[in-house]
């Protein structure tokens, strides 16, 4: 939690802390530029900061090439302007506990799908360079060759039923 205002620092930080999240909070863009790593999976990002604006913490985190959602937030109403921003979610304050904790779990399994994503994709490749180098009756023997089309079987499976879940957190059910 990156914000220069104590109470939102504070709240949001005990209505993580009480959902089982570890947090980390800053208190200005400097801060939590220091405070984001490779261990933080979700960053709740204040727009309007007095010392760096949010916007720009958030361009230094994609710079950086941190893995991690990145969710703005604002007491300012957004503009067309927040189409070129690259974040992954956008908060108008005031946030109360509800909102937060559905954003925050939100992104939590937007990353676990960016993550199967990455992983099915890396699989499918694999796939794809045996098929073409390998010799039909040598991929049909190969136990290494079944367990791998088992593991994109299995990922496929678990990217559907992901999306399900996005799609019915965010009120889109067909």
């Amino acid at each position: 939690v990156i914000d220069d205002e104590a109470v939102v620092r504070e709240s949001f930080s005990l209505y993580l802390d009480a959902a089982g999240y570890a947090v980390r909070t800053a208190t200005s863009g400097e801060a939590g530029l220091a405070a984001v790593d490779d261990d933080v999976d979700i960053v709740l990002l204040d727009r309007r900061m007095p010392d760096r604006p949010g916007d720009e913490v958030l361009e230094e985190i994609r710079a950086r090439n941190v893995d991690c959602q990145v969710a703005l937030v604002t007491a300012v109403d957004p503009d067309f302007d927040i189409v070129a921003i690259d974040c992954d979610d956008y908060l108008v304050k005031p946030v109360d506990r509800e909102d937060l904790l559905e954003t925050v779990e939100r992104l939590a399994l937007l990353e676990e799908y960016d993550e199967a994503q990455r992983d099915l994709s890396s699989l499918r490749v694999k796939r794809n360079v045996l098929e073409v180098e390998k010799h039909p009756n040598a991929i049909e023997e190969s136990e290494e060759f079944e367990r791998l089309e088992e593991r994109i079987a299995e990922l496929e499976t678990e990217l559907d039923e992901l999306e399900a879940e996005f799609d019915s957190q965010i009120g889109y059910e067909e």
